[in-house]
């Protein structure tokens, strides 16, 4: 599976034609799971684990992999199902999200696959709000599942929301509170993070779940005579999200004469030189790793007074 993906550097032209890879592996049954190939590093076979005390269960353990200590998490048991038993024949996917590199512990690894993020739906409705689905899609006549990763991480390890005191003096929260900021991404934890951190500097923000659904909205501002950049100071937006991704709505938004100069921050769990260049390729402002609430609000700060002319 190793030499799967060496290829991965070649797949950047996937990116902004929203589309993707999916890294296809199997949990505690017969349910298909899918991942980003761009945050997936390595596939290797379970490693020796050093169980830590007092660590959370859903780590089964630390393991030394190529001189770096990582935590290995056991997706199975983080999603609320059994635990996975036979490590001896499990997988360890190596991931990096948010600037953190680890392992997610699954029974099998399949295959990957290119799909169209047209393709990959939003959670059906009915599941109910307890649930670790970000988007659904199939493969084969099977559906595939892929996991709310950031709520997974939240529960094991949470982040903190607070801001720094000296973060915001009055002058800038009196401004701030005039000010709104269009958020978009499809994980209800990482709204909730943002919207939270922006509600700390006392800015009003509106939540859209992806992309298709905030590029309907802002259409739909236009239509009622008004301006997106004169709406909101600016937009902050995911990368991976169902139906369209943040590079394709940010190639939508400048393409449109009435809403190209909204200002754009992409804030994702993907990180690396490879999303910085496709910033400057697709238009966007800015780039944000996530979550750091400081680093987060300082930049949506530096945007308020830019708007203000200071």
């Amino acid at each position: 599976m190793a030499g799967v993906l060496d290829s991965v550097n070649q797949r950047t032209q996937l990116v902004g034609q929203n589309r993707l890879e999916l890294l296809l592996f199997r949990l505690d049954g017969k349910q298909l799971y899918g991942i980003n190939v761009f945050k997936v590093k390595e596939v290797l076979q379970c490693p020796r684990l050093t169980i830590m005390p007092r660590s959370s269960p859903v780590v089964r353990g630390v393991a030394n992999i190529r001189g770096s200590t990582l935590s290995i998490l056991d997706l199975s048991l983080a999603t609320g199902k059994p635990a996975l038993l036979d490590l001896n024949n499990s997988f360890a996917v190596i991931v990096e999200y948010n600037t953190k590199v680890l392992g997610f512990l699954v029974r099998s690894v399949e295959r990957i696959v290119n799909m169209n993020w047209e393709d990959i739906l939003p959670p059906p409705k009915g599941v109910g709000s307890d649930h670790y689905l970000t988007a659904v899609t199939h493969v084969d006549d099977q559906m595939v599942e892929i996991i709310d990763v950031e709520k997974v991480l939240a529960e094991v390890a949470p982040v903190s929301e607070l801001l720094s005191v000296s973060i915001a003096d009055e002058e800038t929260h009196t401004k701030a509170s005039f000010s709104r900021v269009l958020v978009v991404d499809d994980s209800s934890v990482a709204r909730k993070q943002i919207i939270r951190c922006l509600q700390n500097l006392g800015i009003e923000t509106v939540a859209q779940n992806d992309g298709r659904q905030a590029l309907n909205y802002l259409k739909g501002l236009i239509a009622d005579g008004k301006k997106p950049s004169e709406e909101f100071v600016m937009m902050i937006s995911d990368i991976e999200m169902p139906e369209m991704d943040g590079y394709t709505l940010t190639t939508e938004v400048r393409q449109d004469p009435v809403m190209r100069d909204m200002h754009i921050l992409l804030h994702t769990s993907l990180s690396g030189v490879f999303n910085q260049s496709m910033v400057k390729r697709v238009g966007a402002d800015d780039f944000l790793a996530k979550f750091r609430p400081d680093d987060l609000a300082n930049r949506v700060i530096e945007r308020i007074r830019a708007a203000d002319g200071n």
